[in-house]
């Protein structure tokens, strides 16, 4: 059987309580920090395991907006955004120096991620936020951001999700429309075999476009997402392709 190393990365301490069992699928993680959603006691709980796993850990940092779930763009002034994403970061960074752990990356979350993809100001802010901390950036693959870090001297991984289709312009398919998620096992291994062995994605619109990626994610707060993720390893190795 051919074996593949991928990294393979998840949202995590969002509240679905499912990291335990999401794991052991995944090599590096992105924890949320108070933005959206977590506090100490969860990103110590969510650390500590992830430490058990020998997971790569990085901050989830988002718009400080618990009510949306850092899914809406907030109107608020360059220098108030970046006193909370440094706070947010900073918080889990002294939860992983007492564990002796360095932060491998920053993602931010949701409305950010989207906004920082192709929005300037917003991209100089995440990239002046990993220059702070000394530490990569998951960006999407193609984007903006990707660009404007490489130029700054910022390390990047270039990312492709694995639950999400994309439009045309490779941007992600609104989480308005129905189809955003892949909820389906069958849909997601043909979305994951096409990037692996294809280098290419399959638009909403049937448009195939050619990518590369140095991590796949898959969202920990699909209710879904450890099924997926056991039926998708399942299928490869069934394939004769042993992931990780």
């Amino acid at each position: 059987m051919k074996k593949l190393k991928i990294d393979i990365n998840a949202d995590v301490g969002e509240g679905m309580g499912n990291e335990l069992e999401l794991f052991p699928f995944i090599s590096s993680c992105s924890i949320a920090c108070g933005g959206h959603i977590g506090d100490q006691q969860s990103m110590n709980a969510i650390v500590e395991l992830a430490k058990r796993f020998k997971l790569k850990i990085g901050a989830h940092p988002s718009f400080d907006d618990k009510k949306n779930f850092g899914r809406k763009i907030l109107k608020i002034k360059k220098d108030k955004l970046i006193d909370s994403l440094e706070s947010q970061v900073k918080s889990l960074i002294q939860i992983l120096n007492k564990n002796k752990i360095k932060l491998n990356h920053i993602k931010p979350h949701g409305a950010l991620y989207n906004l920082a993809a192709n929005d300037k100001k917003t991209a100089l802010i995440m990239i002046g936020l990993a220059n702070k901390y000394n530490t990569k950036l998951y960006v999407p693959y193609g984007s903006l951001i990707s660009k404007l870090a490489l130029n700054e001297g910022i390390r990047i991984c270039n990312e492709l999700f694995i639950d999400r289709n994309y439009n045309d312009d490779f941007t992600l398919v609104s989480r308005n429309n129905k189809n955003a998620l892949i909820q389906d096992s069958k849909k997601i291994f043909n979305h994951v075999n096409l990037i692996i062995n294809k280098k290419t994605i399959l638009t909403i619109n049937k448009k195939n476009i050619s990518v590369a990626f140095d991590t796949l994610c898959i969202h920990g707060d699909n209710p879904k997402a450890v099924q997926l993720m056991k039926n998708l390893f399942l299928t490869f190795e069934e394939n004769g392709l042993k992931i990780n």
